[in-house]
């Protein structure tokens, strides 16, 4: 007696493809659509997880972007206390789709909005990136110039870009309904003032986050039309939810709709994959510590690991 399950490979069944794997190379977890080479170049971006994927393909000698280099006067340390280096462009961490979707709509019109731009003291801060001056600029035109400049090096940055990976880290936003955009922080968190009658928290649906990425990748290939796109989702689990859920039901809730969202979209799509470096970091079948003490961080030796399955998958190693 047989059925369609008889004789499946053995990545289909749980106890070859999970208790029995490699769990050092987990093969067979990924298989690319796409081939990359030490000639592709390639673009990282959005929440903190994207770091990790962008700095080891660096070490493999890869081709991976700085559009936006550091002053050459700035010490490794200072650059990287002031955004540079850590992705291809020094837009700060991006953690949900609607931010990278107006992005690239700001960088393909070349606009800048005086009112996203948030004052402490004497010092102002570009609200779509408040981290990347932590000290703040003289002067709001000295904030708007950088901000043109930065828009500038992400529109060169999309021209030289092969693969785009694209890191999904929440579901969960504050929202300016003045300006009409999307905050990269809440207000009052480094600088700015919440006002309950201008800012307002959001809990992007799944649908939302499909038209956003539907929206993202519009936006990359009518730049670059042989652009492709791969999504992770980041593991780190939220600090603090605004969601009036447990933090950790609200955890669970943002990684799965966005875990769904962005397989929606790659399984139709030849030029759109996924890497599951979430699954890979969040299962229980790991057989070694996935977070450092504080239950968040990615232990150093996890994120090898991940990476180790993302090059061999591409025989890159």
């Amino acid at each position: 007696m047989t059925s369609h399950y008889s004789n499946l490979s053995d990545e289909a069944y749980w106890r070859s493809g999970v208790v029995e794997t490699d769990k050092t190379l987990w093969p067979d977890v990924f298989t690319p659509k796409f081939e990359i080479s030490d000639k592709t170049t390639i673009a990282t971006a959005g929440s903190c997880f994207a770091q990790h994927i962008g700095c080891k393909l660096k070490g493999q000698g890869m081709t991976v972007l700085d559009a936006e280099p550091a002053p050459a006067s700035l010490s490794a340390d200072d650059a990287k206390r002031l955004g540079y280096g850590i992705y291809s462009a020094r837009y700060g961490n991006i953690y949900t789709p609607r931010q990278l979707r107006e992005l690239l709509g700001d960088a393909a019109q070349d606009r800048v909005h005086e009112d996203l731009f948030w004052q402490k003291e004497d010092r102002f801060f570009d609200a779509l990136r408040p981290g990347i001056e932590p000290d703040g600029f003289v002067s709001l035109s000295a904030a708007m110039d950088q901000r043109r400049a930065h828009l500038a090096c992400v529109r060169q940055m999309l021209v030289d870009t092969d693969i785009f990976v694209f890191t999904l880290g929440l579901t969960e936003a504050w929202i300016d309904d003045q300006a009409g955009r999307v905050m990269a922080l809440a207000p009052g968190v480094i600088a700015g003032d919440y006002d309950s009658a201008r800012y307002r928290f959001h809990n992007f649906a799944f649908d939302e986050l499909v038209g956003d990425l539907e929206a993202i990748y519009s936006a990359l290939t009518a730049v670059n039309p042989h652009m492709k796109l791969l999504f992770t989702v980041s593991p780190v689990p939220l600090t603090a939810t605004a969601s009036n859920e447990h933090v950790l039901a609200a955890t669970t809730y943002s990684k799965a709709v966005l875990r769904a969202a962005a397989g929606e979209m790659t399984n139709e799509n030849s030029a759109i994959d996924y890497f599951p470096s979430y699954e890979l970091v969040t299962t229980w079948a790991q057989d070694i510590p996935a977070f450092e003490a504080n239950l968040r961080s990615v232990a150093p030796q996890m994120v090898d690991r991940v990476m180790s399955v993302f090059l061999s998958a591409y025989n890159l190693t």
